[in-house]
């Protein structure tokens, strides 16, 4: 059995994740893999402060190959227990691969997810973005971290909040969230993440004051608010030490740990696979290329090998399971 993997405790702040897990009685071991995230590249058409993958249009050009794609296909379709596909970034749409990944798993009977930030839609050169993802069924997880248009510009840039508006509208002119002509369900799931260095409210709290003034304002509609915390990586990490609180925020997660929500955290059940074909526990992980045994999607004949092994921790696990929990799919508890 391979061992957990020793984090430090960031220089005294807190007791090590790992520490704190032990304490609790639990080994970290994935159960299930039922859940595939990728992540198509870095490359984006926005600048967020709060993104935890560095990502942007200028100077973050790593995207999957075509080789990477094609093998992570064949994975996936060797893998019966997989019932999702996360497709994230960066904005996944731009990477050439991202429409034949989505036509190749839809068509194995696995939902999709898009990880849309929205303005792609508006995009020039992705206005086939939205029509594509209707018409294969992909469910859209798109984010807008607040329904107020100075909250999301301050956190995401300049135009921002209306372009997301005008993106929420089209994917609602074409059945997302609202009755379609095809009588299939097309699922559009919205995620708030907080503007400030401070945990999310409650979910089911915050989604009815969303679908609230998005109904009113916009006429918008959406399935659920999905509420994740900020981890405390990459660009949101520079984000809270420029201001001189990153200690005080990861301080603030530590505190708020609460062993409920370790059962159901993301890493549990989901593997994450970046653009360069390695694979890790999730894609926190990924992004402080935090590994137990560093594979690739060369190096692992299937993925149902990483069931029953365990998960590599470090002390931004502590943004998982503070509070209600947080993932990908939003709070845990």
């Amino acid at each position: 059995m391979l061992p957990i993997v020793e984090s430090g405790s960031s220089e005294g702040v807190v007791t090590p994740f790992s520490q704190r897990v032990r304490a609790n009685g639990d080994r970290f071991l994935r159960r299930e893999l039922t859940e595939l995230q990728i992540n198509l590249g870095k490359l984006c058409n926005q600048t967020c402060t709060h993104c935890h993958v560095d990502a942007g249009p200028t100077k973050r050009r790593e995207n999957m190959t075509g080789e990477v794609a094609e093998r992570i296909m064949s994975l996936a379709a060797e893998t019966p227990s997989l019932k999702a596909v996360d497709l994230t970034g960066g904005a996944p749409e731009m990477n050439p691969h991202f429409r034949e990944m989505a036509r190749t798993f839809r068509a194995a009977g696995l939902r999709v997810i898009d990880r849309c930030n929205l303005t792609i839609l508006s995009e020039p050169g992705f206005e086939w973005v939205a029509p594509f993802l209707a018409e294969h069924g992909v469910d859209v997880i798109a984010s807008l971290p607040c329904y107020l248009e100075d909250n999301v510009d301050s956190q995401r840039g300049n135009g921002v909040f209306d372009r997301s508006i005008a993106g929420l509208r089209r994917l609602n002119e074409l059945g997302y969230a609202v009755p379609n002509q095809s009588g299939d369900p097309l699922r559009l799931d919205l995620v708030y993440n907080p503007t400030g260095p401070h945990l999310p409210p409650d979910q089911k709290k915050l989604e009815v004051d969303y679908r609230r003034e998005l109904r009113s304002r916009y006429e918008i509609e959406f399935d659920s608010l999905l509420a994740i915390t900020n981890i405390p990586i990459r660009r949101y990490a520079q984000y809270l030490r420029k201001r001189g609180v990153y200690d005080d925020y990861l301080t603030m997660l530590a505190d708020a740990f609460n062993p409920a929500a370790i059962d159901g955290v993301m890493c549990r059940s989901l593997v994450s696979i970046g653009w360069d074909g390695r694979i890790f526990d999730c894609d926190f992980n990924q992004m402080v290329d935090l590994s137990i045994e560093s594979p690739t999607v060369w190096t692992v004949e299937s993925l149902s090998d990483f069931v029953n092994r365990p998960i590599a921790l470090a002390d931004h696990c502590y943004g998982c399971t503070a509070g209600a929990g947080s993932s990908c799919s939003g709070s845990l508890v």
